[in-house]
């Protein structure tokens, strides 16, 4: 085995010693070298891989976890294999166009190939901001596929009451389900909901966090913007039904959530159900958009007391 040990300037001037061992090869240790100080250099004259591992060690303190796991993952492995030895002062116009026609021959949805592209110029736009880039390429290259590929697909409240018959045996998903499709919660608010966080007498719901399960490890965080902290009102009905799903549960202390299942078993059910009540296929996330529709309409039309629909 060889082991790779230098010296080296980190951005403040200061030296330090590194050493590394358990490579395989000389060049292996070699190559590992270069790279490092490639990313301690600080530069635009640095291949664009080890750029990125400067953007994500920055970004990952300022992002959510998952988030910079999405983050990662786009770009790991669809943008990477392609600039990887590319230094960045050296990336033109006509490289990121011959990336965004790869990218579309593979058949990717509108929708991805927006995400994918918009990883890659938000790489460059953090090489203009604060490593003196003169511009962005991604910009003169041109945008590639749709923020939203047709109209959101979301159930009418016939095929939700349809839907909602295949869980009638399970009292936590049908409760999930009704907040949801009722409330406009996304799922990592639901999942995270407390006892503290209801009021039944005033028939509200404080929304002020978000759960994800990663790793093993639950996760809770503020919601995914500022301006998602808020306080929803439940009809009369869904304040019922949540009074009597909440005297069933026992032993669950005041800050604890009260769904205690995971994201991706509510993705299972809402296939199941799916699949069983044949209604027509939706994401988990689009059980929200009925309500959003239905609050934005009356927002428009200046309405103080918008209501919603009858169960």
């Amino acid at each position: 085995m060889w082991r790779s040990q230098f010296y080296y300037k980190d951005w403040q001037g200061v030296s330090h010693k590194k050493n590394k061992r358990g490579f395989r090869t000389k060049a292996e240790a070699e190559q590992w070298e270069r790279d490092f100080l490639q990313q301690q250099q600080r530069n635009l004259d640095i291949n664009f891989e080890n750029f990125v591992q400067i953007y994500y060690e920055d970004m990952e303190h300022r992002l959510r976890e998952n988030t910079m796991r999405t983050k990662k993952f786009i770009i790991d492995l669809k943008i990477i294999p392609y600039f990887r030895n590319k230094k960045m002062n050296e990336i033109k116009v006509s490289d990121i166009r011959a990336w965004q026609n790869a990218l579309m021959k593979k058949g990717y949805s509108q929708t991805y190939l927006k995400t994918v592209n918009n990883q890659l110029s938000a790489i460059f736009n953090y090489a203009v901001k604060y490593y003196d880039l003169r511009d962005n390429p991604c910009r003169k290259a041109g945008s590639i596929g749709k923020s939203h590929a047709g109209e959101r697909q979301f159930w009418t409240k016939q095929e939700f009451k349809q839907f909602l018959v295949t869980v009638e045996d399970k009292p936590e998903a049908r409760m999930a389900f009704l907040l949801l499709y009722w409330t406009g919660m996304r799922i990592g608010e639901l999942l995270a909901l407390t006892y503290n966080d209801i009021d039944l007498e005033k028939r509200t719901i404080s929304i002020n966090k978000s759960y994800q399960r990663l790793d093993g490890r639950d996760i809770i965080t503020p919601p995914k913007t500022p301006k998602s902290k808020r306080i929803v009102t439940i009809p009369p009905f869904l304040a019922e039904e949540l009074r009597d799903y909440m005297s069933h549960l026992y032993g669950i202390m005041a800050d604890e959530r009260i769904f205690r299942f995971t994201k991706s078993y509510m993705e299972h059910e809402i296939i199941r159900g799916i699949k069983d009540s044949g209604v027509k296929r939706i994401r988990l996330h689009d059980l929200r958009h009925p309500y959003v529709k239905h609050t934005t309409k009356n927002i428009s039309c200046k309405s103080r007391n918008p209501k919603l629909p009858k169960y």
